[in-house]
């Protein structure tokens, strides 16, 4: 264990990691409010420049400004960069730094590198981050050869290639930003564009520790409990929310139109995608049905996987709750699942990060139900959908937040930034010192308290 005096200003590593993404959109912020980086030449009111880099740097999407009506080449390079940062995480940065410079990597930033990560031990930290670059980086580039097919023809040579590019980079990021101004609304009858985003969303928010053990599967035979329950419950969520769009959307005919069934399929598929955690849409969700706009906001809270550039309670997490609901019904003492028994202190974890998530979200709702006006025919489902969307770093929205007021966009700012850096590695960083010096090797006298 590193003690607090080997750390500059007494700063732990999982502190470093909150101030780590403050710093970048603190630092994102002040660029984006230049003259020299927005169509019109003037400057960006720091409000919305800040709530722009938040939502880059978390990787959401949520945006009061249209990124391509109001941010020119140097603008969307900006923001492009810190989703690029935010989504593969902000060591990264200096982890290729010191990987170009060969300069060898010392137990402090291998201690980051692991909370920033969230792995058991420091064994095979520096493998893994080379690994999560290298994968990161060839299926972007998949991603944006694949939508080059299609943006090229369309756009031209170099606007399709820059589109492909910053689309396959935002997509894979679970990001949700669009050069289009509609989000992919203009793509709604092109199954081929909606499923190549799909498979880049996927890619990004499986997490790089289960994509890892697929790719040597077949050396070692196996799977990870970890993996094993993200994919069945990331396959699930994908099966039944695209099963329960095709429901409460008829079959999307009231959402795309008369499309062929193909395409509305994809848009049904696309929807149940985007939900978690990637914040593009191909049809206007002030259309969707209740039942649709209620499944939706589960799925943005479940969130991706652990480990990946999605946001949300996470899938593992999820899977817990729901293995221990399950062992418990059938009268067993422990979480089990795939023949192996999940770690008390793990379904502790999992129950207190679904209620404080809960909480903070609902709370957020009842904040901005006094600072927001709502619009006429909506009720607290289109406050909800936001805020969720927000903690989710999903990005999608009933199109409250251009309106937003000034409280209103900092609430959702702060979402934002705990829906990505983790809200309990934000409690833990304010916490910490005190948490340290109250530890001591005693326990507490047990008593039983009536459940249920």
């Amino acid at each position: 264990m590193v003690k607090e005096k080997h750390w500059p200003f007494k700063i732990y590593p999982i502190q470093f990691i909150a101030l780590g993404f403050a710093g970048i959109i603190l630092f994102g912020s002040v660029l984006l409010t230049l003259p020299i980086v927005t169509k019109s030449g003037q400057g960006t009111p720091f409000i919305d420049a800040l709530f722009t880099a938040t939502s880059a740097t978390c990787v959401t999407g949520l945006t009061t400004l249209t990124t391509s009506e109001h941010w020119n080449m140097g603008g969307q390079l900006i923001i492009l960069s810190m989703i690029e940062i935010g989504g593969l995480g902000f060591m990264m940065m200096p982890f290729i730094f010191m990987a170009i410079m060969k300069r060898k990597v010392g137990l402090m930033t291998r201690i980051i590198l692991q909370e920033s990560l969230n792995l058991d031990s420091l064994s095979g930290v520096m493998r893994l981050m080379l690994y999560i670059f290298r994968f990161a980086m060839g299926f972007q580039l998949l991603g944006a050869l694949l939508l080059a097919i299609d943006f090229i023809p369309a756009y031209g040579l170099g606007r399709g290639l820059w589109y492909s590019f910053f689309h396959s980079i935002s997509a894979f990021c679970n990001a949700g930003f669009d050069l289009f101004g509609d989000s992919l609304v203009g793509f709604q009858d092109n199954a081929y564009v909606l499923f190549v985003i799909s498979g880049l969303i996927v890619g990004g928010g499986l997490g790089f520790i289960v994509w890892q053990d697929l790719m040597n599967f077949r050396k070692t035979r196996k799977l990870s409990l970890h993996s094993k329950l993200a994919l069945t419950v990331s396959l699930s969520l994908l099966i039944i929310g695209t099963l329960v769009f095709c429901i409460s959307e008829s079959g999307g005919r009231y959402l795309v139109g008369n499309s062929s069934p193909i395409n509305r399929f994809a848009n049904m598929l696309f929807m149940s995608v985007t939900a978690r955690t990637a914040g593009y849409f191909s049809v206007d969700y002030g259309s969707v049905s209740q039942a649709g706009i209620l499944f939706t906001i589960v799925l943005m809270f479940i969130g991706g996987t652990p480990g990946s550039t999605a946001g949300g309670l996470k899938t593992t997490t999820f899977g817990v709750l729901l293995v221990q609901t399950i062992s418990m019904l059938k009268g067993r003492m422990h979480a089990e699942a795939f023949r192996r028994t999940i770690r008390p202190s793990v379904v502790s974890r999992a129950l207190t990060l679904f209620f404080i998530t809960l909480t903070l979200c609902i709370a957020v709702t009842m904040l901005m139900s006094v600072t927001e006006v709502l619009p006429r025919f909506r009720g607290i489902e289109y406050l909800l959908f936001e805020t969720f969307s927000a903690f989710g770093t999903v990005g999608l929205t009933m199109g409250l937040t251009p309106s937003l007021s000034l409280m209103g966009k900092i609430l959702i700012i702060g979402l934002m930034y705990i829906g990505r850096v983790g809200i309990l590695t934000v409690g833990f960083s304010l916490t910490i010192r005190l948490t340290k010096k109250e530890q001591g090797n005693y326990k507490l006298p047990e008593e039983s308290v009536m459940i249920g």
